[in-house]
């Protein structure tokens, strides 16, 4: 009965976490910093919206990016107009690469909003950018980790004897070592370049964090397993695979929905750090973390670090948040 009682016991509790003003309010971030990244080219790019040149209108160029305009630019597409040609530009007309030399490390104006770095691109940009970054290592990073936590807490609590010895003592090795110093060794040898970097920190990231989550699905494992519909299904001769996937996984998920909120925030915050010390995505990939690393050489440049610096404050505290009012919500004592 406990079995079925399952996924309403979830929606009811999900449901109490979002009755949180701060539950409501964290989605709500969240929600805007993933539209930011899934619209950052209709944000800011180095190719317009709309584009009616030659007696061809191009639809979204900033998006599709079709083979004539890929060598032109805003400012070059604009120099080749026509009176009976026209183009709607978005928000900041600068790609993350695009580099405008006549505004190196310019402080926020009206022609680039957010300023620019050392390199002369905009920080509007990047920043947009950035978000998709950030927050795929994020997000992907706390799916992989949580896939090998889950696996291993389960197999590690149901299992037990040799299994679980064997599994603890290698997860005690692997959380002995300091994560950070870990991260940066694997980085400095597999030396990543381009998109594979991004590829690099997520599969990084999510083999080193991993430990603690399978702890504490171990421990859940540990009481459910003596719980009388497993002890049910056993009696009537159903494997081990079915038992875990059908009447544990369901019992243990909420802890680990908490868990991985937070483990979100931590994701991020690593990202940047790794970033900002040379070891994360290379320079022509945007990131958060790339920006305050110019902040090193640049300290004067205080809009290299507040508009990055916000948007990482922003993403971890909406994620540190949700993870307190699930946390609030399946705690009893509450």
């Amino acid at each position: 009965m406990l079995e079925r009682q399952a996924g309403p016991l979830a929606r009811s509790l999900a449901r109490r976490a979002l009755a949180r003003p701060r539950a409501r309010w964290s989605l709500a971030v969240l929600g805007a910093l993933i539209a930011l990244a899934a619209g950052a080219d209709l944000l800011a790019s180095d190719l317009p919206l709309l584009l009616h040149m030659r007696g061809q209108l191009h639809v979204l160029p900033c998006v599709v990016r079709p083979a004539g305009l890929r060598a032109l630019d805003n400012r070059r597409i604009a120099a080749h107009l026509t009176a009976d040609d026209w183009m709607l530009l978005p928000l900041s007309p600068w790609g993350p690469n695009t580099h405008d030399l006549d505004a190196v490390l310019g402080a926020p104006s009206g022609e680039h909003w957010l300023g620019t770095d050392s390199a002369g691109r905009d920080v509007l940009a990047r920043v947009a950018h950035g978000a998709r970054v950030s927050l795929s290592v994020g997000v992907a990073s706390v799916w992989l980790l949580s896939c090998i936590g889950l696996i291993v807490g389960l197999c590690s609590g149901y299992f037990g004897g040799v299994i679980d010895q064997v599994l603890m003592r290698v997860v005690d090795c692997l959380h002995a070592v300091p994560t950070m110093l870990l991260l940066i060794t694997v980085l400095s040898l597999l030396r990543p370049t381009g998109a594979t970097s991004v590829l690099a920190m997520i599969c990084v990231i999510g083999a080193v964090r991993w430990t603690e989550l399978s702890r504490l699905v171990r421990a859940e494992v540990l009481r459910v397993r003596q719980s009388a519909y497993v002890e049910a299904a056993r009696g009537l001769g159903l494997g081990a695979f079915q038992i875990l996937t059908r009447h544990v996984l369901p019992n243990v998920l909420s802890p680990v929905l908490v868990a991985a909120s937070f483990a979100m925030a931590g994701a991020v915050v690593l990202e940047g750090a790794l970033s900002f010390l040379g070891f994360g995505v290379p320079d022509d990939v945007a990131s958060w973390g790339s920006l305050l690393h110019e902040v090193r050489d640049h300290a004067h440049a205080w809009w290299l670090a507040v508009f990055p610096g916000s948007m990482m404050f922003l993403s971890v505290s909406a994620s540190n948040l949700l993870g307190e009012a699930l946390r609030d919500a399946i705690d009893p004592r509450l």
